[in-house]
């Protein structure tokens, strides 16, 4: 399972020059290693006025884009990260999901072919 933040987004309510943007700040709250939760840092998923996002895969998944995220979101992102990693359809379920990714939910992609489970 791995999440993807986007380390450029800023939060609507950031001032444009603000550092570190809340994409990082989000990153640096979910850094530290969790078993079975793979978090990488990158540049720019493409959500940016819906800022901050983040994207969540596993092998033989559907993968979610989120966005309208803050760091204050994190473990809310940790939890659905957990529920699609424990999923056995390979989708993160609705019920039990955290409000901020019901709210967030920007797009579900379906597994790609030939990717193995």
């Amino acid at each position: 399972m791995t999440v993807f933040v986007c380390t450029t987004c800023r939060h609507p309510d950031d001032a444009t020059d603000a550092q570190p943007r809340a994409g990082a700040r989000l990153a640096a709250m979910l850094a530290q290693p969790r078993e079975g939760v793979e978090v990488r840092e990158v540049e720019c998923l493409a959500n940016c006025k819906r800022g901050p996002s983040v994207a969540m895969a596993r092998p033989g998944g559907w993968s979610y884009v989120f966005g309208g995220l803050s760091p204050a979101d994190a473990a809310a992102v940790l939890e659905g990260a957990q529920l699609l990693s424990g999923s056995a359809d390979g989708l993160m379920p609705w019920r039990g999901r955290p409000e901020p990714l019901k709210r967030g939910l920007v797009a579900r992609i379906p597994p790609l072919p030939g990717a193995p489970a």
